[in-house]
């Protein structure tokens, strides 16, 4: 089989897997919803160079991963399909890439071994599924930095072929971490930066790319950048950048939002969440390379290490925890699981005891999961005698009406016979069954898991609120969220720009006589008796925690 061929059926594998029923939920607070409206906005507003939340300047990201966003919205309609799509197209790219880069390091093998790690480990898999910006973000890291790579290889005259000049890679690669800016912000060079220091130091000191080099990588960089954050602060001076700088200063030194966590957060996810890639890559975390390997293999692998490290102590740091966080550990984890598992099937390496029970213990809490939640959704009057005494209203969302078949417990089952038989056949050195079963099954897992529990969680935790959204689309009026964050009445009922200046004030629509439309207001059950005391609201309803009133 040729190369094109290979990528023709790579392709078509992930677009099996990420591209149907991208729309059959709706979507998430808050990043699918908030990401989604901006996008919806640029549409409405006929503007696609400024960043808006609600028809205001939104200062917390630039617009590149938007703009996507809303080629879909434009060429499918509004909604949860074109908001998810750039992602799976993200998905079918990567894999691609990915073989391509694994072919040219090692062989064919090696770049289907790669392709098989990412599609088929839980978290890389279920991003290419969703409507956050990371999926772009990180590949946009990745390929810049592989210019780098590339430069150095080329300059210090390693056996890798590559058929351009060295000029070519680093001025390739400046370009695409200027995508990457241009899609999350700066963070992308920082990373960057960050992990050529790091090789610098473990490298012995020694300069692999000279300061005139550098520079020029960073004024591709910058040039890229330019022409959005530019033109930007030309026309609407520095306000941007200002709040730009002092949100990302906010996520790196508080807790923001409410997302706090442990120091091992994201250790944690990356363990469990990268299943069973995470296992793999645990054997291939340090600089111990193989006999047989060539420099450019054992030099990657260096990069591998350093650039996973960076990412997870880095994110470590930042007092924010949220699990996209540490997403760029992705790619060089799924590439030190490919380099174990390619190592195993040549021979050099052993299938251990240890790899058995961290397979087993790492996918086992995903069994427990999926099997014991359908066994617990026969129990909810005890799981809501539990919650209740300290969160009302987690306990009142247990009260949305689930059709709970028995069915959910499928994708468990799946994957309880998937790690059985991985593990069988693994240790029986059948590595070809062993690797198929081990991460197809999990790829499979995933989507029955999706099928069977994200629609059934999302009525559980949010469906009531989009519902009354959506009940308001085509009326003109105001909605607000009272002491809650959330962007689903901006895009759930389809909010225009026509409003009165005040109109974002909460206090001035609850209480202004010079209310110029009706105002419907939403709360959580924690506040109710507080919201109960207002004057010129009356309720109108409640649902599964959440409660509705309109202005009389």
């Amino acid at each position: 089989m040729n190369r094109l061929t290979t990528l023709v059926l790579i392709a078509l594998v992930a677009g099996l897997f990420f591209i149907p029923f991208l729309g059959g939920v709706h979507l998430f607070d808050w990043d699918e919803i908030n990401f989604a409206e901006i996008s919806r906005e640029m549409l409405v507003l006929n503007d696609y160079l400024r960043v808006h939340v609600d028809f205001k300047p939104f200062w917390e990201k630039p617009p590149f991963f938007f703009w996507l966003q809303s080629l879909a919205m434009h060429t499918f309609g509004v909604g949860e399909f074109a908001a998810r799509l750039p992602n799976a197209l993200c998905g079918i790219l990567t894999l691609s890439l990915l073989y391509l880069l694994g072919e040219r390091l090692f062989n064919r093998r090696f770049g289907l071994i790669w392709v098989g790690t990412y599609l088929g480990s839980i978290l890389p898999h279920l991003y290419f599924r969703s409507g956050i910006i990371d999926p772009w973000f990180n590949l946009w890291i990745f390929i810049g930095l592989n210019g780098i790579i590339f430069f150095r290889w080329k300059k210090d005259h390693f056996t890798f072929l590559l058929p351009k000049s060295k000029w070519f890679y680093l001025l390739l690669g400046g370009f695409l971490l200027g995508m990457g800016v241009l899609t999350k912000g700066p963070v992308a060079y920082m990373l960057v930066c960050v992990t050529l220091g790091v090789y610098f130091v473990v490298n012995g000191f020694k300069l692999f790319i000279s300061p005139l080099h550098f520079i020029v990588y960073t004024v591709m960089t910058s040039l890229v950048t330019l022409a959005w954050y530019g033109l930007e602060t030309w026309q609407h001076g520095p306000w941007f950048i200002q709040e730009f700088i002092k949100y990302n200063y906010r996520l790196f030194s508080t807790p923001d939002a409410g997302h706090a966590g442990f120091p091992g957060y994201h250790f944690v996810i990356l363990f469990f969440g990268c299943f069973p890639a995470s296992t793999f890559a645990l054997r291939a975390l340090n600089f111990r390379t193989e006999s047989g390997e060539t420099d450019y293999q054992r030099d990657y692998q260096k990069w591998m290490v350093i650039l996973f490290w960076v990412v997870l102590i880095l994110f470590t740091i930042v007092k924010s925890k949220i699990v996209h966080y540490s997403s760029m550990c992705y790619f060089p984890l799924t590439y030190l699981a490919s380099l174990t598992i390619y190592r195993l099937w040549t021979g050099r390496i052993v299938f251990r005891t240890w790899m058995k029970v961290s397979l087993a213990v790492s996918g086992g809490i995903f069994v427990i999961l999926t099997i014991g939640l359908p066994i617990l959704s026969h129990y909810v009057d005890w799981l809501q005698a539990q919650i209740a005494p300290d969160d009302s209203f987690a306990a009142a969302n247990l009260d949305a009406k689930v059709n709970w078949t028995g069915w959910e417990a499928t994708p468990g089952v799946v994957l309880f016979l998937v790690i059985l038989f991985g593990i069988r056949f693994l240790s029986r050195q059948q590595y070809e069954r062993g690797l198929v079963t081990l991460f197809i099954g999990t790829a499979v897992f995933t989507t029955l898991t999706l099928w069977f529990f994200v629609a059934r969680i999302e009525s559980i935790s949010q469906a009531a609120a989009i519902r009354f959204f959506e009940a308001r689309q085509g009326e003109d009026c105001y909605i607000v969220t009272y002491k809650y964050r959330s962007y689903g009445p901006f895009f759930y009922a389809r909010q225009q720009p026509e409003r009165h200046p005040k109109s974002w004030d909460d206090e001035w629509a609850i209480h202004s006589p010079e209310v110029d439309k009706p105002v419907y207001v939403i709360a959580k059950n924690l506040l109710e008796a507080e919201v109960d005391t207002i004057p010129t609201l009356k309720k109108i309803g409640s649902e599964n925690g959440f409660v509705f009133y309109k202005r009389k």
